[in-house]
């Protein structure tokens, strides 16, 4: 415990928070992307993950992801029931900070990369099919990507590529497991045929900014002390969400004749996904160009799902596969020694190897996350079922899968607490507010009449 340094410990305690305030965060921006009926099942997807992936994590989770090494591909189970994790510092994973911090701040990133894949699929998955998949795909698909990169001992770690927060192991993991769930589970309703329009831009904006604060935590936090590593990874990833941002809205003023809001939260959320990996490797200018970079190319990606015939609800595969992809690369080319000695050179500093380094790492990722995710899907798919039936999606989610409605004001009788029924069909429901709102217009009407009445007799 003599190596533990309070500042260090404070700042990770802070970092461990942010990254924790980043899940309610997506709950909002996906939440706001989608339409009304479904605004509470989607925040549910995401909010849920808080709950099922920590109790994975102190199981066995983090004994698998950093646990001592076994033949380069997982960790053991050392640490099992966190057994063994305590107040002493683990010299191999983070020396000036407690075990239990160091920990915790990695379990928030467990949580949030399966809540990430949600969007996708979002406006069509059963509720129990999304809790039986994210709980197996965290276990088989995140917690060994997350050891062959960042644990001493992984076989990607030990090749040299470089990942400071998370361009692989977070954001192409969940986008690659985000396509193939696309394909899998299928269009929604009217998918191309219809306007699947947002619901409420102004939480989807709000739920970007609570991902842009939370993500000085994912990405300073992840130099793991209080230092100045710590703030130019803080500085590149401001720089880098800015300059996304402006990408994005050029080239969507560009194509479309008109810069949106909800595609300026967009371009800032891919250019914060695009800096993650790079964030500890690169100076300002190499961020600036990186988000520059990240923001035109995810715009013009989102569309693809159009073009290809797949239908990934919210742009995880645009925004995060795509981002993250131009992330790692870019890693290859803008990373410097000067930043981080720690480190590599890049391309652009005389190491082109890095480049190919990173290659392999964003394919061993892609190939396994998609062939493994498209397996568990169909497990899941046999033992609980996964999409909603077509009535249940007509309804949305809030109805069908939880019983309530984001936005159901006066509308405590839709909800049968007592029985645990499912609620009232929404037209019914909509009929039974008109009736009491009429009721009570008549009510005001008959008191006014009276008070009338009694002036004139007076």
């Amino acid at each position: 415990m003599n190596n533990v340094s309070a500042g260090d410990t404070a700042f990770m305690l802070i970092a461990t928070a942010l990254v924790m305030f980043m899940t309610p965060g997506l709950a909002l921006f996906y939440g706001g992307m989608v339409r009304s009926k479904n605004a509470l099942g989607t925040i549910m997807q995401s909010f849920v993950a808080l709950g099922i992936v920590t109790v994975l994590w102190i199981l066995f989770g983090y004994s698998l992801a950093f646990g001592p090494d076994k033949f380069h591909l997982i960790g053991g189970l050392k640490y099992l029931g966190l057994n063994g994790v305590g107040a002493a510092p683990n010299a191999d994973l983070a020396a000036t900070i407690p075990q239990t911090v160091f920990m915790a701040y990695q379990l928030m990133f467990a949580i949030i990369t399966p809540a990430l894949i949600s969007g996708a699929f979002a406006e069509r998955m059963k509720f129990k099919g999304y809790l039986l998949f994210i709980a197996l795909w965290t276990i088989v698909v995140y917690f060994p990507v997350a050891h062959w990169v960042w644990a001493p001992g992984g076989w990607i770690r030990n090749l040299g590529a470089l990942d400071f927060a998370g361009g692989t192991v977070v954001h192409i993991n969940a986008g690659i497991a985000a396509l193939a769930a696309a394909l899998y589970i299928g269009k929604r309703k009217g998918f191309g045929k219809e306007a699947h329009v947002p619901h409420n831009v102004p939480m989807t904006v709000l739920g970007a900014a609570m991902l842009w604060f939370g993500w000085f935590g994912f990405n300073a936090g992840s130099a793991l002390s209080a230092g100045s590593l710590a703030a130019s990874a803080f500085v590149a990833t401001q720089v880098a969400a800015a300059t996304a941002t402006l990408g994005w809205v050029i080239a969507e003023w560009a194509k479309a004749g008109k810069p949106t809001t909800l595609g300026a939260a967009t371009g800032a959320v891919a250019g914060l996904v695009a800096i993650t990996p790079a964030a500890g490797f690169v100076g300002p200018l190499g961020a600036a160009v990186i988000g520059l970079l990240a923001g035109a190319i995810c715009y013009f990606a989102v569309g693809l799902k159009y073009r290809f015939g797949y239908d990934d609800s919210l742009d995880v595969v645009g925004c995060h596969l795509v981002g993250g992809i131009v992330g790692s690369l870019a890693t290859g080319i803008f990373a410097s020694k000067v930043i981080n000695p720690a480190g590599a050179n890049g391309l652009l500093f005389g190491n082109p190897s890095l480049f190919l380094i990173q290659f392999i790492a964003v394919a061993v990722t892609m190939g396994f996350g998609f062939i493994v995710t498209l397996a568990l899907l169909k497990v899941t798919d046999v033992l609980v079922g996964l999409r909603v039936s077509e009535e249940e999606e007509e309804t949305g989610l809030d109805l069908s899968q939880h019983s309530e409605g984001a936005y159901a004001l006066g509308f405590g009788e839709m909800t049968m607490a007592s029985t645990g029924a499912v609620s009232r069909p929404v037209d019914e429901a909509l009929k039974t507010h008109a009736a009491i709102l009429a009721e009570a217009a008549e009510k005001m009407a008959a008191a006014a009449e009276k008070m009338s009445t009694s002036d004139k007799s007076a």
